[in-house]
């Protein structure tokens, strides 16, 4: 039973946020479309954001999804992976980096309502956002022939 409820809990996130939210957000916000083929990013330097969204995206099985780039891209500078756990941790950095938006409100929401389990991590992701530099200014579908392991300590500086 515990399992299902699990499932069902993760089902409901992606239906949330992948099927409702994404194509209606997109239609509001008009995001900027990512300029990048993946043969581009497979073809960059190792070491560069673009080789490893290239690398991330073939990991984890995923396409290149031109108006979603820009979240996968905080996946790897973040380090907070594509599990239900790990997309609310990332949206609670964001939150406690101050961005506030719809999509990280509901998603931190929805995290806090239905996965106790993990309060610990979520606060922490929290607190790292609140300490780390600020990414607001950041631009974040032109940096992708900038070292990831540099990108990372600008976020950590602080």
């Amino acid at each position: 039973m515990y399992k299902h409820l699990i499932q069902l809990r993760s089902d409901l996130l992606v239906f949330l946020t992948h099927k409702a939210a994404l194509p209606f957000l997109r239609m509001v916000r008009k995001p900027e479309r990512f300029l990048y083929s993946e043969t581009d990013l497979e073809t960059m330097d190792e070491g560069t954001l673009g080789n490893d969204l290239f690398q991330f995206l073939k990991q984890k099985k995923l396409k290149l999804l031109p108006y979603y780039a820009k979240h996968d891209v905080k996946h790897i500078l973040l380090d907070y992976d594509t599990t239900d756990e790990g997309e609310v941790c990332l949206q609670c950095f964001m939150l406690g980096n101050r961005h506030i938006s719809f999509p990280v409100a509901a998603t931190v929401l929805y995290g806090f309502l239905t996965m106790p389990e993990y309060w610990k991590k979520f606060s922490r992701a929290f607190l790292r956002g609140s300490n780390a530099s600020s990414l607001a200014r950041w631009d974040w579908l032109n940096i992708v022939h900038e070292q990831t392991n540099t990108l990372k300590e600008m976020i950590n500086k602080n």
